[in-house]
């Protein structure tokens, strides 16, 4: 298997990337010289993480038949002062709501997905350290 994109420069800073069909525009805020037309690109790199392991978590849960009422995935990286700026680490944040859910079940659904599934996750682990914490709410 094989993926590709195809980054195509707009205007001033402004690209554009089709995925999957689906339009993503990237560009500077407007205090770094550009438009703010879209997000700026580094924290794509979170975004990934966050949506790779979050399918897996959702996936997990509906097999075990746990009954949330809501999940979010919050994602906190330290970015080096020096360039070229990158993350130095990141951590997971797994939020849910629900009543009586069970926590270590859970907690489960998240390791699993952590260690075993997320592809994502997987290449930033060999770069950054990574850690993740379970919350319910």
């Amino acid at each position: 298997m094989k993926h590709s994109i195809k980054t195509v420069w707009k205007e001033n800073n402004i690209f554009e990337t089709d995925v999957d069909g689906h339009n993503i525009v990237i560009d500077l805020a407007k205090d770094a010289g550009g438009d703010d037309a879209g997000p700026r690109p580094k924290k794509f790199v979170l975004v990934a993480a966050a949506g790779c392991s979050g399918l897996d978590v959702v996936e997990i849960v509906k097999k075990m038949r746990i009954d949330i009422k809501g999940f979010n995935i919050q994602i906190e990286s330290d970015v080096t002062d020096e360039y070229p700026k990158q993350y130095t680490n990141l951590k997971v944040v797994y939020e849910f709501e629900g009543e009586n859910l069970p926590k270590e079940k859970l907690e489960r659904a998240c390791q699993l997905s952590f260690d075993n599934y997320c592809g994502v996750l997987a290449m930033y682990k060999k770069a950054v350290p990574v850690t993740y914490e379970v919350r319910i709410k």
